[in-house]
């Protein structure tokens, strides 16, 4: 897999954890406990860190990367959708991030919270808790209930076992 350290930032990956080997993982990254990083994802700390807590899923063509000396956060039990850009953006625990959304500059996605595909959450804005957005600027619609979360639940163990599974990968 292409892990490189750049300028003496060396990424962290928890031996758990799971990359896919044509991801890239470039200078102040950690990858905690059974995260797993699809196909294509670019995951770039050369200016800025990115922490990715424990059981996180960043899906294929992902880019996340943060500016110069900031930080962008993803939490434990995150999946970040599909082709999303996350940029110097803090995200929370349990939050589902939708296929091809943008999470902007200094923007924090709160615990339980739901971005909806192709939202975009502007610079210095937040999704509180358990809120769901949609659409450019991404506005609250409404709150995740508890079917929600029993579902995503099942879905995110599924990710969480990826990190193991994966290991198994044979190309043929």
């Amino acid at each position: 897999m292409p892990v490189y350290e750049f300028e003496g930032r060396i990424p962290r990956i928890s031996p758990g954890a799971y990359v896919f080997p044509n991801a890239t993982v470039i200078g102040d990254v950690e990858i905690g406990d059974k995260s797993w990083i699809g196909p294509g994802a670019v995951l770039r700390g050369d200016y800025g860190a990115i922490r990715i807590g424990n059981f996180t899923a960043i899906e294929d063509n992902c880019v996340i990367h943060a500016r110069p000396g900031e930080r962008t956060e993803i939490g434990d039990h995150v999946t970040i959708g599909h082709s999303s850009v996350i940029h110097t953006g803090s995200i929370d625990e349990w939050a589902v991030i939708g296929m091809k959304s943008v999470v902007s500059d200094f923007a924090k996605v709160g615990r339980w919270a739901a971005v909806g595909e192709g939202a975009v959450v502007k610079s210095k804005s937040e999704i509180p808790d358990n809120a769901i957005a949609v659409g450019i600027p991404a506005k609250i619609i409404g709150n995740v209930d508890e079917r929600y979360k029993t579902l995503w639940t099942e879905y995110k163990l599924n990710y969480n076992t990826f990190a193991d599974r994966y290991r198994k990968l044979k190309q043929i």
